[in-house]
């Protein structure tokens, strides 16, 4: 097994709150981790339609079977077990007593609102990060940017674009219906097709609207399904004007380049290079493993972009301690003067010093100026340099 970033602050987690819940995408790794940390604690799976039937018929039964706690896994599937697993939880001192895994996000929080507040914390587990997949080989940034991040990409003898394809399929015909009964199945997955087509761009429903070919209304239901699935994620503006007109619409992202690229119709890593959608797949996947470092701390993202009306634009700041550290994304292997463009403007404006440049070369640099220059397969540095 891969060892997970994430594992440190899920022990801390379950032994500060009776509860934990560990959420993401499907296939991140979820029960994997939380089998091999928790190996004590009885497995459920609330995939198995017996299992899930009784505990549907029989809630309190179903959960006395557990005096000690047990794994529950993708236990969105019985949400009123939520009610009755409040009063186990009040009635026990223990910390760490359940740990609760579910691959959607809406559904999952709105019960544990309900009934589970202040008694249960949150975990995000994204697929793996770089500094996890570095342990599994030595892989070029083409090759990432393709294959995505999802473990069983690495871990199983499976062909990316198949494993891909089949789980899109299954996304689509079993979480979405689950999710919401959409009926037209084709029309949702031409409009997760579109999506692709517009990462690190700004969200524009009423466009995307007109090309799907289904009102306002439906698009903003639909991407609060994707949101929900951790399929994709809106990164939103950072507030602070400097005296300047702000962008006030999120821009779009996918928590993995690997599933964007399939959707987008790359065949395989060969291609990547004159891609037209290289550049925002590169800077999906820095922004992406910056959210993770996030995620794996048990913190909520911190991350933002800033953008005024006349198009200056800064792709990634972060907020860590009162402080604000803006980076550009440059997908290039040659460092440039155009890479310092924004960050001097952004620095005149904010009368702040430094920044950062993620690039897709290789050398690392630190400049007179305060900027350092990160190789995307040194990203790890930076994030550590933030917390």
């Amino acid at each position: 097994m891969i060892r997970r970033e994430a594992s440190v602050e899920l022990l801390k987690l379950a032994a500060q709150f009776k509860a934990v819940a560990v959420i993401g995408p499907r296939q991140s790794g979820k029960t994997t981790l939380v089998r091999h940390t928790f190996g004590h604690k009885p497995y459920v799976s609330m995939e198995n339609p017996d299992t899930r039937q009784f505990a549907i018929e029989d809630p309190r039964g179903f959960l006395h079977q557990f005096p000690n706690g047990a794994i529950l896994d993708e236990a969105q599937r019985v949400p009123h077990l939520f009610s009755y697993l409040q009063q186990i939880l009040d009635e026990h001192n223990e910390s760490g007593l359940f740990i609760i895994t579910g691959s959607n996000n809406f559904l999952l929080q709105e019960n544990i609102s309900q009934s589970l507040a202040g008694r249960i914390a949150y975990l995000n587990l994204l697929p793996f990060s770089l500094n996890e997949l570095a342990d599994t080989g030595n892989w070029g940034l083409n090759e990432l940017l393709f294959k995505g991040a999802y473990p069983p990409i690495y871990d199983q003898a499976v062909e990316t674009n198949n494993w891909y394809n089949n789980y899109i399929r299954t996304y689509i015909e079993r979480d979405v219906r689950q999710l919401k009964n959409i009926k037209d199945l084709y029309t949702f997955e031409r409009f997760i097709k579109l999506c692709a087509g517009r990462i690190g761009q700004l969200l524009n429903m009423s466009n995307l609207a007109i090309e799907t070919g289904v009102d306002h209304k439906t698009i903003s239901s639909w991407i609060g399904i994707l949101e929900s699935s951790f399929i994709i994620y809106r990164l939103q503006p950072h507030h602070r004007n400097f005296n300047k007109r702000i962008v006030k619409m999120p821009k779009l992202y996918f928590y993995d380049t690997g599933l964007a690229s399939a959707l987008l119709g790359i065949q395989n890593e060969q291609q990547m290079d004159i891609n037209p959608y290289r550049g925002s797949l590169f800077e999906n996947f820095v922004i992406t493993e910056l959210i993770k470092t996030s995620f794996n701390k048990a913190k909520q993202s911190n991350i933002y972009f800033w953008r005024d009306n006349t198009g200056h634009e800064i792709d990634a700041v972060i907020e860590h301690a009162n402080e604000l550290l803006p980076i550009e994304i440059k997908s290039g292997k040659t460092i440039t003067s155009d890479y310092f463009k924004g960050l001097f403007f952004w620095n005149k404006l904010s009368k702040q010093n430094g920044g950062a440049i993620v690039y897709g070369g290789n050398s690392f640099q630190k400049r007179s100026n305060g900027i350092s220059i990160f190789p995307w397969n040194r990203i790890g540095e930076l994030v550590k340099r933030i917390y």
